[in-house]
C-alpha cells in the first residue's frame, strides 16, 4: 500500500514537473517553432530561430557597427539605418522573416500587400503589443484599437479640418520669425554662421505645437513636452531589450524614472486641461487651439452628433493622452522632415535655388498665407522627395491577433508584421533605376504618378490609420521652409557628418551643421 502511495505521489510529481516544463518551453520553443513552420510551409523564408533572443543579438551588433561611423554624402542610407531588415530582404526576398526575441517578424515590402494589412477590413491586424517594460507614453489615437480608436478619431477629426488648420498658419510664422531673428543676429556678427539646425528646428517645432495645442498656455506646454521627450528616449532604449518577465517591477534607476515621468506628465496635463475646460465654460478662452477644439468636439459628441445620437465622449484621462499624442506625433515628425530638407537642399544647391526663386516669386518677403502655400509647387515636390528618401518613420508595425489572409498567404495569430516604408520608397521596380537619387521632378504630376504604383508612397502611413496630422505637418513644413528660404542660403559645414539613424524617428546622429548666409 505504501509503495502504491509513493508510486502515485511520484507520478503526480513527474506530471507536475512535465507540466511546468511544458509551460516554460511552450512560449520560448514550441510556439516559435510552430509559427516558423506555418510560415515556411507557404514559401516564406527567413533567419533560423535562436532560443529566447532570436535575432536581437545580431540586430544590436549590426546597428552598433553601422552607427559607429558616418557614411559618404549619399542617399543610400538603408544599410546604416536598418541593416537587419535590409540584409534579410536581400537574402530572403521582399516577403521574408526574422526574429524579435521569440516572435517572428514578417517583412512586407510589397505595396498591394501593405495596403491589405493597413486597410484591416476584418480587424486581424492591429498595433503590436508594447514591451511590458515600457509604460505607454501616450495611450491616444495612435495606440488605440477597435471601437475605442473609432471613438477617439471621431472626436479628434474636427480639430484637423483644413479650415481650422488655415487659421494656424500665422502661428507657424510667429514661431519661425523668432528663429530667423536669432539667426540674423548671429550672421550679422560673423557675415556667415554655422548652425546645428537639428536642435534649432526641434525648438521651433516644439514652440509651434505648444502654441497651436495649448494657446496661451504654450510655455507650460513646452515644460510638459521636455518630460515627454525624456520619456521617448527611455522608451526607445527599452524597446531594444528582450523583456524578462517581472523585470519592470525591479526598482532600477531607469525603471523608476520611466514611471515617474509618466506620472509627472499626466499630472501637469490634467491641471492644464481642467483649467482650459473651466476657461471655456466661463467664456474666458477662445476656441482656437487644438486642446480647445478637441474639448469642444468632445462636448458636442456627448450632447449628440448630427444624427442626434449621443455618445459617451472622452474622459479627462483620455483627453490627456491625446494631448501627449499632439506633441509626440507633431513635433518629432516635422522637425525630422525640416532637418533632412535643409541637409538635402545643401547637398543639391540647384534645387535650393529653384525653391527660393519660387518662394520669392509667390510670396516676396511677406509671411505666406494658405493661398500662397498652395502655389508652392517646387517646394511641395522637394518635401515629398525628402519624405520618400528620409521618411520620419522608417517602418510601420502591426500584429496578427487572429489568423488572417494577406494575398495568398494565411498568417497565423502571434506574428509581427513589418511594413518597410524606407525600403518600399527605394524599390527600383517601383521608382526606377534612380530610386536612390534625389529627383523631386518625379512628383511634378502629383503623388499618384510619381511611381509605378500609387500605393508606393506612404510617409504618413496608409489605410484607415493614415496620420490624422499629415496636412498640419505639411503646412507647417512649407511655412517654415519658405521663411528660411526668404532670408538665407545655406550649405553643409565641413564639420557635418552624414549619419542618419532611427532613434526612434529618422534623425542625424551627430547633428546637422549648416553654414547659413543672409540674402
Amino acid at each position: 500500500m505504501d509503495d502504491l502511495v509513493l508510486c502515485s505521489l511520484g507520478l503526480s510529481l513527474l506530471l507536475l514537473a512535465l507540466y511546468g516544463v511544458g509551460r516554460v518551453s511552450y512560449p520560448i520553443w514550441w510556439k516559435p517553432k510552430w509559427l516558423a513552420r506555418k510560415l515556411r510551409q507557404q514559401g516564406i523564408r527567413g533567419t533560423p530561430y535562436k532560443l529566447w533572443v532570436g535575432d536581437m543579438k545580431e540586430h544590436v551588433r549590426l546597428i552598433t557597427e553601422a552607427w559607429s561611423k558616418p557614411i559618404n554624402l549619399t542617399h543610400q542610407i538603408a544599410q546604416r539605418v536598418d541593416p537587419l531588415t535590409l540584409n534579410t530582404v536581400r537574402k530572403y526576398g521582399k516577403i521574408s522573416m526574422y526574429w524579435y526575441g521569440t516572435t517572428p517578424r514578417l517583412i512586407i515590402s510589397d505595396p498591394e500587400l501593405m495596403r491589405e494589412v493597413l486597410s484591416n477590413k476584418l480587424g486581424n491586424f492591429e498595433k503590436p503589443p508594447l514591451n511590458p517594460l515600457v509604460p505607454s507614453i501616450a495611450k491616444g489615437v495612435t495606440e488605440l484599437q477597435g471601437e475605442k480608436w473609432v471613438e477617439h478619431r471621431r472626436v479628434i477629426n474636427p480639430a484637423f479640418q483644413l479650415e481650422k488648420l488655415k487659421g494656424m498658419i500665422p502661428v507657424f510664422s510667429l514661431s519661425c520669425n523668432r528663429m530667423i531673428e536669432h539667426w540674423q543676429e548671429m550672421v550679422n556678427d560673423q557675415e556667415t554662421c554655422e548652425v546645428d539646425v537639428w536642435p534649432e528646428l526641434q525648438k521651433i517645432a516644439m514652440d509651434i505645437i505648444s502654441r497651436v495645442a495649448f494657446g496661451s498656455n504654450y510655455e507650460e506646454g513646452k515644460k510638459i513636452f521636455k518630460l515627454l521627450q525624456e520619456s521617448l528616449t527611455l522608451t526607445f532604449e527599452a524597446m531594444q531589450m528582450v523583456y524578462i518577465p517581472g523585470f519592470r517591477f525591479v526598482p532600477t534607476k531607469k525603471n523608476r524614472r520611466r514611471y515617474k515621468l509618466v506620472a509627472e506628465t499626466t499630472s501637469m496635463l490634467r491641471d492644464l486641461v481642467e483649467r482650459k475646460q473651466n476657461a471655456m465654460r466661463t467664456g474666458q478662452s477662445r476656441v482656437d487651439d487644438l486642446l480647445s477644439l478637441l474639448l469642444q468636439s468632445n462636448e458636442q459628441n456627448i450632447l449628440g452628433n448630427a444624427s442626434g445620437k449621443k455618445v459617451n465622449g472622452l474622459t479627462i484621462e483620455e483627453v490627456i493622452e491625446e494631448c501627449k499624442v499632439f506633441y509626440l506625433a507633431g513635433q518629432e515628425t516635422t522637425s525630422s522632415l525640416l532637418t533632412w530638407t535643409m541637409i538635402v537642399l545643401s547637398m543639391h544647391p540647384d534645387w535650393q535655388e529653384k525653391a527660393r526663386e519660387e518662394v520669392l516669386q509667390v510670396c516676396g518677403k511677406s509671411e505666406p498665407d494658405f493661398e500662397a502655400l498652395s502655389h508652392l509647387k517646387v517646394v511641395t515636390m522637394i518635401l515629398n522627395e525628402v519624405l520618400r528618401l528620409y521618411p520620419p518613420g522608417i517602418a510601420q508595425h502591426r500584429h496578427t491577433y487572429k489568423e488572417g489572409k494577406i494575398g495568398d498567404m494565411t498568417i497565423p495569430a502571434g506574428i509581427d508584421l513589418v511594413l518597410t516604408t524606407m525600403l518600399l520608397h527605394r524599390d527600383p521596380e517601383l521608382w526606377g533605376d534612380d530610386a536612390e537619387e534625389f529627383r523631386p521632378e518625379r512628383f511634378s504630376e502629383g503623388i499618384s504618378k510619381a511611381s509605378k504604383n500609387h500605393l508606393a508612397f506612404v510617409p504618413f502611413g496608409g489605410g484607415q490609420r493614415t496620420c490624422i496630422g499629415q496636412n498640419f505637418a505639411m503646412l507647417e513644413a512649407k511655412t517654415v521652409l519658405a521663411r528660411i528660404l526668404q532670408h538665407f542660403s545655406f550649405e553643409l559645414s565641413p564639420s557635418y557628418a552624414h549619419a542618419p539613424y532611427a532613434f526612434p524617428l529618422l534623425q542625424p546622429q551627430h547633428g546637422a551643421q549648416i553654414i547659413i548666409h543672409q540674402i
